[in-house]
């Protein structure tokens, strides 16, 4: 149980303050589901009427969601760093989508080294659990699936820094990635051998981070998202590439009909 017995001072507030850190430090997520009031009351070891004031300010602090006969929920207090008008102009901005990734490759950076320094033994089962589960996909060839833990392996990488603000900035950062406005994984996947050069680049960061190599947690992740940007520049000219070669298709035929039609009509008319 992620929940720890309250010996003195059993008061809502200090139920309320207990949940409050389990969100804060992310063990708590969004759409996370509380136990039951019976449970939880016995887990926290406070009364069920004062579980139950404490859950309704938690509800009137808008981090929790209570459903009518369906339980309590953590809210959704991750919030996006910009708002959806902002988000639709830099998604169809270039310039924007490449400062986006430069942004993900300085912070990632940060981010894999101060977990390399922190990471524990609790951490290091949570992340060996996702890159099994990101070996799996990847056998099995579900890039959908691969897509899905890609996001949950950087967010447990940034679990892993155990730093309040950096864990919500970049879940923030992440949800932005849920619609492909700025990564548009379909275009990576067509570089030759990118799931594979994918696997091995999350691979090496969990490497690092696990061993606790700082530097090489770093280098593994800014080289992680070098790669993204070479590749989707690189799938970007090759589909510009091919609508010209296309454009030039269609009006070859345009041309190659026009002459034959000009060469039957004059045949026609020498006849």
């Amino acid at each position: 149980m992620i929940f720890s017995q309250i010996e003195h001072d059993r008061t809502s507030r200090e139920v309320e303050r207990q949940i409050e850190n389990l969100i804060l430090e992310g063990v708590l997520r969004v759409g996370d589901k509380l136990p039951g009031e019976r449970e939880l009351s016995k887990s926290l070891n406070v009364s069920r009427p004062i579980l139950r004031q404490a859950l309704a300010h938690l509800t009137e602090k808008g981090l929790l969601i209570a459903q009518h006969g369906g339980g309590t929920y953590v809210a959704d207090v991750i919030g996006t760093v910009f708002a959806p008008p902002v988000v639709t102009l830099i998604g169809s901005n270039a310039k924007a989508k490449a400062d986006y990734l430069e942004y993900r490759r300085e912070i990632e950076g940060m981010t894999a080294a101060l977990a390399a320094k922190r990471i524990t033994d609790a951490d290091k089962a949570v992340l060996q659990r996702i890159m099994e589960d990101m070996q799996s996909a990847h056998n099995d060839q579900r890039a959908d699936r691969e897509t899905e833990i890609d996001v949950e392996f950087h967010n447990a990488v940034g679990e892993c820094a155990h730093n309040i603000v950096l864990l919500h900035t970049l879940r923030s950062c992440y949800r932005l990635l849920s619609d492909d406005v700025f990564l548009n994984r379909e275009l990576i996947y067509k570089s030759d051998g990118a799931r594979e050069k994918l696997l091995e680049q999350h691979q090496a960061i969990h490497a690092a981070v696990v061993g606790g190599i700082a530097d090489a947690a770093a280098k593994a992740a800014q080289d992680h998202i070098t790669f993204i940007i070479e590749a989707t520049s690189d799938a970007e000219r090759h589909d510009d590439r091919q609508s010209v070669s296309q454009l030039r298709l269609v009006q070859h035929h345009e041309r190659h009909d026009a002459k034959r039609n000009k060469s039957v009509r004059k045949s026609t008319t020498d006849h």
